[in-house]
């Protein structure tokens, strides 16, 4: 589709639907000048161009299981009307071309970068070359294109913005060189693949699932090579109750060691007991097996394992409470996770700088003001620095921001819904 088409299609209201149905009614006109402001920049990088596309993948919040998916366990995540949009086109040869607002443009020779390299760790170009490998392992195709990207889900959020792309670059892969064949579930996988062999990041695949799938989902790793992926039907809106995150402005960077230690502390007592992963295990094996444990790992592996073993039965039991519409179970599972994280899991804060404990803090004025508007809240994601996530009775949610924002600053605390579909390509 030409570039002047685009514009005609979307200044038209030709995909207004479209925007209503992912950031609802009142965001329409945003978005229709979001879009074209995307398409101007491409255009504008790239020329015209004669066959362009436009994409959308969204952010996620995990609702329930935190920091189970890389140990086989079960989560409930849902994906967020915060999304990255790319403006493309497909090349003739094998290199990529990638400009994301307000970073530097990207540039990979897919011919050339076609196994992980030590030297590009933690960086795009890594993930752009890491999904080609990962399709072409798994038999499809893949190719070179053009693409601009310009996204709302702020990196650091918790809200998944390194997943959101990652999921981005296999969804442009997708329609351009595989006919849309490659499912969501799939894409989520290959954009692990990346994640954990390219970029040099160990994670699970939560984040990339809930992004590529969109919706309520509770998912179940078990198999990892085929997750169980099961839809929830759950009207959160409808329940009187809204969802808001709050960002207390850490960063996530320089924290990767932070989250490397948490899949490695759990696997290391796994191994303990001849497995490679928790899932499988109770919670008196772990009990029975305390002193030789503190030898073999410490202290905190072994919370680390509780924490897992305890909180993949609360995702399991989410999905169930969801299921039945049964709001005072799911608030009651929602405190339960976020103080087994707190206490066991330890990922409120990082032991690298003790003066910046931005989540505990907001974890602390929060469960104060929530506790008596019938609110709870958690750490939201992976943790160490950025969000909490905070459920709170819609008719409370003007005052609670007004609070957060008085601490944290204007614009810290976000209202979110939820965005009904995952990776798509708009036109």
């Amino acid at each position: 589709m030409k570039i002047n088409e685009i514009k005609d299609i979307i200044n038209s209201g030709g995909v207004d639907g479209y925007f209503t149905r992912q950031y609802g009614e009142s965001a329409v006109k945003i978005q229709r000048a979001r879009y074209l402001s995307a398409v101007e920049a491409f255009a504008a990088l790239y020329g015209r161009g004669d066959d362009v596309s436009v994409f959308s993948v969204g952010g996620r919040s995990e609702i329930s299981g935190n920091h189970t998916d890389h140990n086989r366990g079960r989560v409930v995540a849902a994906a967020v009307d915060l999304d990255i949009i790319a403006v493309a086109s497909p090349r003739a040869d094998l290199t990529v071309n990638v400009k994301s607002e307000g970073f530097p443009a990207d540039t990979v020779d897919l011919s050339e970068y076609t196994s992980p390299r030590e030297d590009m760790y933690f960086t795009s170009s890594s993930i752009i070359a890491g999904v080609a490998d990962g399709l072409g392992k798994r038999g499809y195709s893949f190719g070179g294109f053009d693409a601009y990207t310009t996204s709302n889900v702020l990196g650091g959020s918790g809200l998944s913005s390194s997943a959101a792309f990652e999921v981005m670059m296999g969804n442009i892969q997708n329609h351009f060189y595989c006919g849309g064949r490659v499912s969501s579930p799939e894409i989520a996988m290959i954009a692990q693949y990346a994640e954990n062999r390219f970029f040099g990041k160990p994670c699970g695949l939560m984040d990339q699932t809930a992004c590529a799938v969109g919706g309520f989902v509770a998912i179940d790793f078990e198999d990892p090579e085929s997750p169980v992926i099961s839809p929830v039907s759950f009207d959160l809106t409808g329940a009187g109750y809204s969802l808001c995150i709050v960002s207390t402005g850490g960063s996530h960077a320089d924290l990767n060691d932070d989250y490397a230690s948490i899949p490695a502390e759990m696997k290391a007592v796994a191994a303990h007991f001849g497995r490679d992963v928790l899932r499988g295990l109770e919670e008196s094996d772990i009990i029975g097996a305390i002193p030789a444990l503190r030898e073999k790992t410490g202290d905190r592996a072994i919370l680390r394992a509780l924490h897992f073993i305890s909180e993949d039965k609360r995702a399991g039991l989410l999905k169930d409470v969801l299921g039945r519409g049964d709001l005072e179970g799911f608030l009651s599972l929602i405190s339960a996770s976020g103080d087994s994280s707190y206490k066991y899991l330890q990922n409120v804060y990082t032991v690298k700088d003790p003066r910046e404990e931005g989540l505990a803090l907001a974890i602390r004025i929060s469960e104060d003001y929530l506790r008596g508007i019938g609110g709870v809240c958690r750490v939201h994601g992976g943790g160490f620095a950025g969000t909490v996530q905070a459920f709170v009775p819609t008719d409370k949610v003007e005052s609670y921001r007004a609070f957060i924002d008085a601490a944290f600053g204007e614009g810290a605390c976000r209202v979110l819904s939820v965005r009904p579909d995952g990776a798509v390509k708009v036109l």
